[in-house]
């Protein structure tokens, strides 16, 4: 039976009222990467990084999962073979709507880790500078997401499933931000088949066998519909 891989970006969240991060309201628009996703900035301001993501974690507590969401799930429970869910969010709707054993390469927002001992817990609502780690007790309590400059969770069992990937489907993501953003590469160069579901072109849209485009609650959902009808 045919193996897919799907991989998920910001743009299948945007209709759960979750903002994408590169659009001209985007969330990188409202704060520099710098400043808010790097080691480097949580060293320097750890105040600022926990407040970005304590707001992020509230929002994400209170979003439903949408259409597209809810169609991959679908075809997770009905396709005859397997189906990997890959994801570069961390709001955990693919969960919300149905999915299973969804790999999140970029952590969780649920989560938190200790910056000293690499203890992992839930995180609480809200997390403030200077939090205790419950294990080692260090005061370096960080978000579980990873940040730029850092490896990105599970490479292995992601290159692993790529290399086997019959189909491999890349959904509402920039193509901007790797290793994510070389996916594409490597399961053609495997010899499975592509396509990119899109509010707009991505940046490695040229790489892509088929591509589709339009809002995620109805390019999604029809596709999901095609494949299941065989």
């Amino acid at each position: 039976m045919e193996k897919i891989v799907i991989l998920t970006g910001a743009g299948i969240s945007a209709e759960s009222g979750l903002g994408t991060f590169r659009d001209a309201g985007g969330l990188w628009a409202q704060h520099r990467i710098e400043d808010v996703a790097t080691p480097e900035g949580f060293a320097r301001d750890p105040a600022l990084v926990q407040a970005f993501y304590n707001a992020r974690r509230a929002k994400a507590a209170t979003a439903r999962p949408n259409a597209a969401h809810e169609a991959l799930a679908r075809l997770q429970a009905a396709w005859p073979g397997e189906v990997v869910i890959v994801t570069q969010n961390v709001d955990e709707l693919h969960e919300k709507g149905g999915a299973q054993g969804v790999l999140h390469m970029h952590g969780i927002l649920s989560g938190a880790l200790c910056a000293t001992c690499g203890h992992r817990w839930p995180a609480p609502a809200e997390m403030a500078a200077g939090e205790p780690c419950p294990a080692c007790h260090a005061p370096t309590a960080r978000p579980d997401i990873v940040w730029f400059g850092e490896m990105p969770y599970d490479m292995d069992e992601i290159f692993e499933h790529l290399v086997n990937a019959d189909l491999f489907a890349a959904i509402g993501t920039s193509g901007q931000v790797y290793p994510a953003a070389g996916f594409v590469q490597e399961a053609t160069a495997a010899g499975s088949r592509t396509v990119e579901l899109n509010l707009e072109p991505s940046a490695t849209v040229s790489q892509f066998d088929e591509t589709r485009f339009g809002p995620a609650t109805q390019t999604v959902p029809e596709w999901v519909a095609e494949l299941l009808a065989g």
